[in-house]
């Protein structure tokens, strides 16, 4: 159940940059998808960081790429979920073809015990400005 809040809070925080009051046709052809994931433990400080650095350059150089929230949970730290949001299809390939994130895929596969990728919609999205750093 506590994933469900995370999950929750994370929809709301991402939209402080994307808030619309009418959706429109870019709105729907956006991209959410959530990521979740179980690391090593014995590896888990390095899959922090690699995750950390994959996500700050594909929002800092990807247009397409709107945004990337990674959190794990406290009581279970190996237990990492992803929250993405890109600006179309299109977008979500280029970022799966980056030379960023080929970095973070090849160095982290033998971090990773399972991942599950689930494509989302979104209900309600909003947060307030500056609410995220």
């Amino acid at each position: 159940m506590k994933i469900k809040k995370l999950i929750l809070i994370l929809v709301l925080f991402t939209m402080m940059l994307f808030s619309h009051k009418n959706a429109s046709a870019q709105d729907k052809k956006m991209v959410y998808r959530i990521a979740r994931l179980t690391i090593d433990s014995a590896q888990l400080e390095n899959y922090k960081a690699l995750l950390k650095e994959g996500a700050e350059t594909a929002v800092r150089v990807e247009p397409g790429v709107l945004s990337l929230y990674a959190v794990y949970e406290k009581e279970h730290p190996t237990h990492v979920t992803v929250f993405e949001i890109y600006a179309n299809k299109e977008a979500y390939e280029a970022h799966i073809h980056s030379p960023h994130f080929l970095k973070y895929k090849n160095a982290t596969k033998d971090m990773v015990k399972s991942l599950e990728l689930v494509d989302v919609a979104p209900i309600a999205l909003g947060a307030k400005p500056g609410a995220i750093k």
